[in-house]
């Protein structure tokens, strides 16, 4: 803070040394509390004390220094230290949260990249602390992550997320990861299967044998896909990568087509849809079956008819639900601020990715298993909407 004191008096006129040097602290103390940066080993509750102390020092030393100043004008600056001690105070984060939140959230071309870009600005801003989105492989990655305490937040697939629970899915090596706690619900996870229609594929089934994109090994469709081709009888070349690698190696022709279970619109879908003419495969509803089968986790999913401008009938699929997961050692109160900010901004969220319509309240139900973050059960518990319950 001395380099800042240092510029701030420098630039200040020639007055009383005691008034100067007592405003200029205030000066700075408020601006670097107020502005985010903060100095390293202080406070912000100290940083406001100090600078409230400072503008009372101010007060004192020039009414020393003009004694005709009016006992009004000084009543007047008192009650200006006392409203600025109240009203900043609302502008720095709480002393015991982190100084930073990071989110796993998965490769670029995803939507759990673009949702996390999104929600990392809008909690900085809500939350005045610095949040920001990691890129990671996905929910696997998200999951291990947060076990060794390297991020906050995270998103993960309930189907992930229980193999991680109980110790059941081939990449735990049996061990269970029980750090994470929910948070709150983001959107459903259909999973969709699209080729270029110049490749003559017309069904999942003509799958078999192809090279298919399925994107990070530690993602859900990285996770699921080889499960998904076993369950359907079929023998498929399944390439991992970042979506936005195998979007173009799509492009290119080097892969057959892409499968993917993510919220919509995909974005790497998306693109490759502005270049090219393509085909959105369709699961039979006997495949359908035999999926539930043999994953039970799955679901009925649909992705509307006009979600891409290809897709002109609803897409009947299977899927999961998405949440968002915090460190059960985050203070509870910050996690309840994170639910309220997210929920108090859904619109917000929506402009960021249509998926997030599902970001609602109610949806807190399709968690079955995982426990919730005591901040975030204290937020449904006081602000969840009438009838949730019932409509369970």
């Amino acid at each position: 803070m001395s380099k800042d004191l240092a510029l701030y008096k420098a630039s200040q006129p020639a007055s009383a040394s005691g008034a100067h040097d007592s405003w200029a602290t205030a000066h700075v103390v408020f601006a670097r509390c107020v502005g985010g940066g903060g100095i390293p080993g202080r406070s912000p509750t100290s940083l406001l004390r100090e600078g409230a102390l400072s503008l009372m020092q101010a007060v004192a030393a020039l009414c020393c220094f003009n004694s005709r100043m009016k006992v009004k004008l000084v009543w007047f600056m008192v009650v200006m230290a006392a409203c600025i001690l109240a009203t900043k105070a609302g502008f720095c984060r709480e002393p015991h949260w982190p100084e930073t939140v990071t989110i796993g959230t998965a490769s670029p071309g995803g939507t759990y990249f673009v949702y996390g870009e999104g929600l990392a600005r809008l909690l900085t801003r809500e939350l005045k602390t610095t949040v920001w989105a990691r890129p990671t492989e996905g929910p696997t990655e998200n999951i291990r992550l947060m076990e060794a305490g390297d991020i906050q937040l995270g998103f993960v697939t309930l189907g992930v997320a229980q193999q991680a629970w109980n110790g059941t899915g081939e990449w735990t090596n049996a061990k269970r990861f029980r750090t994470m706690r929910a948070v709150f619900p983001m959107y459903d996870t259909p999973f969709q299967f699209m080729a270029l229609r110049d490749r003559g594929i017309l069904s999942v089934a003509d799958l078999s044998g192809k090279r298919v994109g399925v994107g990070p090994s530690g993602g859900t469709t990285g996770t699921y896909m080889p499960e998904i081709f076993k369950a359907l009888g079929m023998d498929g070349q399944l390439e991992t990568g970042t979506w936005s690698e195998l979007a173009s190696k799509l492009s290119e022709g080097s892969l057959d087509a892409l499968a993917v279970g993510a919220g919509v619109p995909f974005p790497s879908f998306a693109e490759v849809e502005r270049k090219s003419k393509v085909r959105y495969l369709p699961l039979t509803p006997s495949q359908i079956v035999a999926l539930r089968l043999a994953l039970p986790e799955l679901g009925p999913s649909v992705v509307a008819a006009g979600t891409y401008p290809s897709l002109l009938r609803h897409y009947q699929t299977v899927g999961l639900f998405n949440f968002a997961v915090a460190h059960s050692g985050l203070p509870d109160d910050l996690v309840y601020a994170i639910a309220d900010a997210v929920f108090g901004h859904q619109e917000e969220m929506m402009g960021v990715h249509p998926a997030a319509a599902e970001t609602v309240p109610a949806n807190f139900t399709r968690n079955t298993f995982l426990p919730f973050h005591p901040g975030a059960a204290e937020w449904y518990h006081h602000k969840a909407s009438t009838g949730v319950v019932r409509g369970d």
